[in-house]
Formats: C-alpha cells, structure tokens, sequence
C-alpha cells in the first residue's frame, strides 16, 4: 500500500469508525452552534454518549462572526464562571457585560464538547426525525450538497432525545409542524424583533421539551416559540445549551430509574 493510499485508508477506517459509534446515542443534537456545543459538552462530562450534527464545514455557528462580522463576542456578566471554565480570557464592557473574542470563544466550545467525547459530524444535515409510539427516537441524515442536490436517501441514527439546536431555522420542530404533530406558537421561523434583554431571558426560560423526546435550544427557541431576537449578545446562547443539557440528563436519568424509555 502506497504512502497515499495508507492515508486515505487512515481517514476512511477512523471515520466509519465514529460515525458507527453514532448509530446509537443517548442524544443528538442538530446544530453545533454555542447552545449546541454547551449542551454537548455538558452531556459529554456526565458520561452521556453524544452526537453533534452540523450541516456546514465548521462548528461554532453565529459566534465566529460576532457582531456585523467583528470578531467580539459579548455576553453577559454572569456568564464569566462558564467563560473561565472554557479558560477564554474577557474584558469588562460596561453595563453589566464582557467581551472576549468570538474565534477565542468559538474553538473553546469545539474542543470542549469534542474533548468530553461528543461526536461531531459536519457537512452532515437532519432530513427527517425517527418518530416511534408518539415520540421522536432518532434522526435521519444525509450529506451536505449531496442528498439536498440528488436523489440520494438518507441513514438513520437512534437516539433517545434529540436536541433542536439550528437557530433561527428550527429545522427539527419545523419538521413535526409540517405534519401537523406540534404547533409551533411562533410559527417557523416565527421570532420577534429585537429586543435584546427580553429575548435573552426568553431563550433561557423557554428552553426544554416541546415534544416527547425533542427539546430546544437557543435561537430554535425563539423562532418555534415566538420569542424577540437579540442580535450580537450570546450568553443566552449559552445559558439555553447548559439548562438543556441539565432538563435531558435529568430526564434520562429519571427514565433510567423507572425503567422506562
């Protein structure tokens, strides 16, 4: 075997590798934008198994662009114990706020969650949900470009919760709406106008199960539920991605001790 050819066999057998270890899941989460993450991270610690969808080539969603692509990232004063557990360094912004900087903030979140042991696989899309006895058991997945281009059908992947975490999309919840399993109080696509100190009590508050086995998580919770935008803030982001990885565990941890699924 050639040089070359070992490599290609290297990337081939370590994925085929990670991406069975997907098949079966504690939780999957659709979207690997700052909630995502958080909530991957913090299932990750507590010895869930995890995997992390995310339709684009890089993880991190919104945060890399900050504000009007300025790379400063702010979020609130009580989010500076979250950012010293990442070690992301902050500045003082005044108003109660800090600042640190977005790609800084960004590849914290991607180590973390990976490092905890959630699987995350890019340029991979939710097509459809897995729903069983009235409540959602997996996703359905396809290749980026590839199965939204050509007729190519997709792989399905068990889980016992799936966490909608596509922001402003909401593409999970937006796929139960269209067959008239759940009814979105926003709409799809459904958030308000901004109004940044309401909204971020909102994502945070509104976060959890909408339907048995799927919950929300950051921007999806404002869109499915008709909560405000808030723009360049993202400590709401991450506040919505740690409440839901707590609301998951417990919950799978309650369902464990009855024996239930």
């Amino acid at each position: 075997m050639s040089y070359e050819t070992h490599i290609s066999r290297t990337i081939l057998t370590t994925f085929v590798a990670e991406f069975e270890r997907s098949l079966r899941s504690h939780v999957i989460i659709v979207g690997a934008g700052p909630s995502g993450l958080v909530c991957a991270w913090k299932l990750a610690q507590r010895g869930f198994t995890v995997t992390v969808l995310e339709k684009r080539l890089a993880p991190g969603g919104g945060l890399w662009g900050g504000g009007m692509g300025m790379g400063a990232v702010v979020v609130e004063g009580d989010e500076r114990p979250l950012l010293e557990e990442l070690s992301v360094r902050c500045q003082p912004a005044g108003q109660g706020l800090l600042v640190s900087h977005a790609a800084e903030l960004a590849s914290a979140l991607v180590f973390r969650a990976v490092g905890a042991g959630a699987n995350l696989l890019n340029l991979t899309y939710l097509e459809d949900l897995v729903v069983k006895e009235g409540a959602v058991r997996g996703a359905v997945v396809n290749r980026t470009l590839v199965g939204q281009q050509l007729p190519v059908d997709p792989l399905s992947l068990d889980a016992r919760a799936v966490l909608d975490a596509t922001g402003h999309e909401a593409v999970a919840a937006g796929l139960l709406q269209h067959r008239g399993l759940l009814t979105l109080t926003g709409g799809h696509g459904g958030e308000g106008p901004m109004d940044a100190r309401s909204a971020e009590a909102f994502v945070v508050e509104r976060t959890g199960e909408v339907y048995p086995g799927l919950y929300l998580a950051g921007m999806s919770v404002c869109s499915a539920l008709g909560g405000p935008r808030m723009g360049p803030i993202f400590g709401g982001m991450l506040r919505s991605g740690a409440r839901a990885a707590e609301l998951i565990a417990t919950a799978l941890e309650t369902a464990d001790k009855e024996g239930t699924e």
